[in-house]
């Protein structure tokens, strides 16, 4: 009978009645394989393989590359046609394919989703068993297909059509099957794949997945897709947060340096020292900001003078320090450091003082 070694693998091996021979063969055959991969793996290449290597790299870039190349002298009215057809349509658009063309048509549905493009992933060979019931009245269907002629295409096809939605055709055959039988059909020419014995789809996923961006591009600059729109879909990213997140955001964390005009220097100094973010605002007693003092500034006090009795914090602070406001964006906040060549500024709401956005505070949150 078989068994299944681990519920994670498709692998199975078959145990005899009697046992044990079965068993120490797998074993024997287990210890080869392995071996085979650990001397594999470990093999020093030499520098001619070195440029062989180098070469098979340029020529599959090449190959991939002129395809694209290609592509970009193709373009007609019936991929503005698919595209017009995805704009008016009230429903979403359903992605679907088999094999590597499966996995292209999901990243296809990732990114038609992240701009504003409603999107659903529909494998072929599910859909034929019970899936294609997720089809609405609304929804366009796009098929990616290198061949177009594959079996599960091949019966999914007129289901499709029988359900009434409109079929879009992604195909580098466009003789075939799926090409002749769809509403509108994107060819793209292919030469070759980039492996040695045309076989491995390579240059084909490179091509839908390049029509699949060019569709996505189209329909979010149709429809005047925004900065806040792209941030409000990738709330997660750092993308996201450069186009959302406010200084306000970053302040929550951060204690509020501030000493007066009169306060000596041990309580300046206790101050940027106490609340760690490399500065103090300096106040006066009207809660007006007046300047600002950073270690800087104290390190240039301590190399002018021995004696610091005396000094008030009037005395070594900055005016006019750099100031943004509370509801500006973070990533402003950033260009504004970075044009000045400075690690923090000083925050103000309604010209009264809200606290210091230190640039560890960008870095915390990923935006640089």
């Amino acid at each position: 009978m078989w068994h299944d070694i681990t519920p994670s693998r498709k692998s199975l091996i078959k145990i005899s009645s009697e046992g044990e021979s079965t068993k120490n063969f797998v074993s024997l055959g287990c210890l080869k394989f392995k071996a085979f991969f650990s001397d594999a793996k470990n093999t020093k290449l030499n520098s001619n393989q070195y440029t062989f290597i180098k070469e098979k790299i340029i020529n599959s870039l090449k190959i991939e590359a002129d395809s694209l190349y290609s592509l970009c002298h193709s373009v007609n009215d019936e991929m503005c046609a698919a595209i017009e057809l995805i704009y008016n349509s009230n429903g979403r658009v359903i992605l679907t394919g088999i094999g590597k063309s499966a996995l292209v048509a999901q990243k296809i549905v990732a990114t038609l989703n992240s701009t504003g493009t409603q999107s659903v992933f529909m494998h072929a060979a599910d859909a034929i068993h019970g899936d294609i019931g997720m089809l609405s009245e609304n929804d366009v269907v796009i098929c990616l297909s290198k061949s177009g002629d594959t079996p599960e295409i091949k019966v999914l096809v007129p289901l499709i059509k029988n359900f009434g939605n409109k079929l879009i055709a992604i195909v580098s055959n466009e003789n075939s099957f799926l090409a002749l039988q769809s509403d509108i059909c994107i060819y793209l020419p292919m030469e070759k794949e980039a492996d040695p014995n045309n076989l491995a789809p390579t240059t084909s996923t490179i091509l839908q997945m390049a029509m699949g961006d060019a569709i996505a591009v189209s329909l979010l600059s149709l429809k005047g897709f925004t900065e806040d729109q792209f941030a409000r879909f990738h709330p997660g990213g750092s993308l996201g947060k450069q186009l959302y997140l406010k200084v306000r955001d970053l302040i929550v964390r951060n204690e509020k340096p501030k000493v007066y005009l009169t306060d000596p220097i041990k309580k300046v100094i206790s101050e940027i020292s106490g609340k760690r973010l490399g500065a103090t605002a300096v106040m006066d007693d009207n809660e007006n900001l007046k300047g600002i003092i950073t270690d800087g500034d104290l390190r240039r006090m301590m190399e002018r003078t021995d004696d610091f009795v005396y000094i008030q914090a009037g005395d070594i602070m900055s005016g006019f320090p750099k100031t943004i406001s509370i509801d500006n964006l973070a990533v402003d906040a950033f260009a504004m450091m970075k044009k000045h060549s400075i690690t923090q500024l000083v925050v103000m709401e309604e010209n009264r003082y809200k606290g210091m956005v230190h640039i560890h505070d960008m870095m915390r949150e990923g935006i640089i």
